[in-house]
């Protein structure tokens, strides 16, 4: 079976082809370039490299989000019109899980997290060997992460780029539970992400219509729109 894996959504980028259980062709990069100009060129490179034509496809797999709203937007619109063009199933697969992936092979409860700009996080946490959920992915101050990590009680890796913004807290909270991954680890692998989405039952191909990324949280001008309604019904 081959497998299309697309990763944009936050600034690093990441596609594979996995065929049969092996990674044939993998780009992972974090460079100053946007996925609307680099995204397609980098799945008709990485094609090219594994000698796969798009008919050969048989599933698609694109990282959901949450992320970067523009990101996300970006690779599940690149993800769907592919899988419906070529009529191939789309398995979505959260972006966290995708990076927390990376870590496999830790035997703490990772967490991998995103910046979401004025102290805001997104986060997932998950058992390093299983990849099972410990804390479902969603939106939150730092400060109340920190509150549900210290209750685990336990050591917790962090990995991903934005985790430097925030480790000094996570440190004075943590203590010498707070683990580090190395800067290795820190950018998403679509492969991986064609890992965990070849776990899932494959959707029918009509089931790529109703796909839709999963942002955790709404957009910024949505909530002052909302905040703006309340104010004129007050």
């Amino acid at each position: 079976m081959i497998w299309l894996g697309i990763e944009t959504a936050n600034a690093p980028l990441s596609v594979a082809v996995v065929k049969d259980g092996k990674v044939v062709a993998e780009v992972v990069q974090n460079i100053k370039l946007t996925h609307s100009v680099g995204a397609m060129p980098a799945v008709e490179e990485v094609m090219k490299k594994a000698g796969v034509t798009p008919a050969e496809l048989d599933a698609i797999a694109v990282s959901e989000g949450p992320g970067s709203y523009t990101g996300v937007r970006i690779g599940v619109t690149l993800a769907k019109t592919l899988a419906w063009s070529l009529q191939k199933p789309l398995v979505g697969v959260s972006s966290l899980k995708v990076l927390a992936a990376n870590a496999r092979v830790s035997s703490d409860a990772v967490c991998a997290l995103f910046d979401a700009r004025r102290q805001n996080v997104y986060a997932g946490v998950y058992e390093g060997l299983t990849q099972e959920t410990v804390i479902e992915d969603y939106h939150d101050h730092i400060d109340g992460l920190l509150t549900k990590l210290d209750a685990l009680n336990r050591p917790v890796m962090f990995v991903g780029t934005d985790v430097d913004i925030y480790f000094e807290k996570i440190k004075e909270v943590l203590g010498d539970r707070a683990v580090r991954a190395s800067f290795t680890l820190d950018l998403p692998r679509a492969a991986e992400l064609i890992a965990l989405a070849q776990n899932q039952e494959l959707p029918s191909v009509d089931a790529v219509h109703a796909f839709v990324p999963q942002y955790r949280r709404i957009a910024e001008a949505e909530a002052n729109w909302i905040k703006e309604q309340k104010k004129e019904q007050q």
